[in-house]
């Protein structure tokens, strides 16, 4: 098949936040489809197949969009699109950036960058709970959160309450300093975390003294009713059956609920049971329930992070399989 040659215009104003750093992104794209490209003024030759070229040309201009929304160009950006060309979802990308959820607290908006993310926030906005389940770096909590803080906002709910299973309460938990909030705050900072840089640390203070922002561990959720709250459980591969049907329980009148995990990740003994993978099986036929699950694909972390978790993933395939002549062990 012969080759053909497209010319794309690029605004210069764009082309450093498009081609990346010592065009590291053209690199990349020229690598991966296997298309000669090259830089001239405001345009840039791109040469090969008919298909290639179509492709390339598609990727530079969701690139150069993204660009021209104020988006900064990452790695993952570039790669993401790469990955959905090979699928013939390259246009998706521009619907993806135009759900905006809100800002942080220095102005950047908060978006879901990924198809399953996309699907994720979708049905937080249409069930009245969701199951987030996937790999560290998937925007599982810090997505939920940002859901939280709108609904907050916009006055859908009165208030927030985020909870974690506290897994090494007991006996080792009595040897930290300080009081009881001090002892269980450890296992709940990722959540702080994402509430002081969405919310602010004082709006945050404020609603909290209020009792309108409530950080708790699980236990603190036994002999509740929770109306009119949004309430995220965070790190859900980590409760019991018992502890997480008690919490599905008190799940109260205009309230919307997010529970996310890692079944990868699990601290629980090797003989307990995952509150989460039971709920997934008990769960999956009822309505204004969703279970969304996120794989590698939706990591929106730094690259390597995405490498790792994808090699987790093949080698715990492999181990999963059986041998040839005997079981898997």
């Amino acid at each position: 098949m012969e080759n053909q040659e497209v010319i794309i215009n690029i605004p210069m104003e764009h082309m450093k936040n498009v081609f990346g750093q010592f065009d590291h992104y053209i690199k990349k794209i020229e690598h991966t489809l296997n298309v000669t490209i090259v830089t001239r003024g405001e345009g840039i030759h791109v040469i090969g197949t008919p298909h290639e070229v179509e492709k390339a040309q598609t990727i530079f201009e969701n690139l150069t969009a993204l660009s021209k929304r104020g988006n900064q160009i990452t790695e993952q950006n570039v790669d993401y699109i790469l990955s959905l060309t090979f699928e013939e979802k390259e246009g998706q990308i521009l619907e993806i950036d135009k759900d905006c959820i809100c800002h942080t607290i220095q102005g950047k908006p908060v978006k879901p960058k990924t198809l399953g993310q996309k699907e994720y926030v979708d049905a937080i906005r249409d069930k009245m709970i969701v199951f987030g389940i996937g790999p560290a770096g998937t925007g599982k909590t810090y997505l939920a959160m940002a859901m939280a803080i709108s609904a907050f906002k916009n006055d859908e709910v009165s208030r927030i309450i985020l909870t974690r299973p506290a897994i090494e309460a007991g006996e080792k938990l009595g040897f930290l300093p300080g009081d009881l909030q001090s002892k269980v705050d450890p296992y709940l900072r990722p959540l702080y975390d994402a509430l002081y840089q969405i919310m602010g640390a004082d709006s945050f203070l404020k609603n909290m003294e209020k009792g309108l922002i409530e950080v708790a561990p699980l236990a603190y959720m036994r002999g509740r009713t929770l109306d009119n709250a949004f309430i995220i459980l965070d790190e859900a591969q980590n409760t019991t059956p018992a502890q997480m049907k008690m919490f599905l329980t008190r799940i109260g009148f205009g309230s919307k609920v997010v529970i996310t995990g890692d079944a990868t990740q699990k601290d629980l003994p090797k003989d307990q049971k995952s509150g989460l993978e039971m709920a997934e099986r008990v769960l999956k036929k009822v309505d204004e329930i969703a279970f969304c699950s996120l794989t590698s694909k939706d990591v929106v972390r730094h690259p390597l992070v995405q490498k790792i978790v994808k090699a987790y993933e093949d080698y715990e395939s492999k181990q999963s399989k059986p041998k040839r002549g005997g079981t898997a062990r």
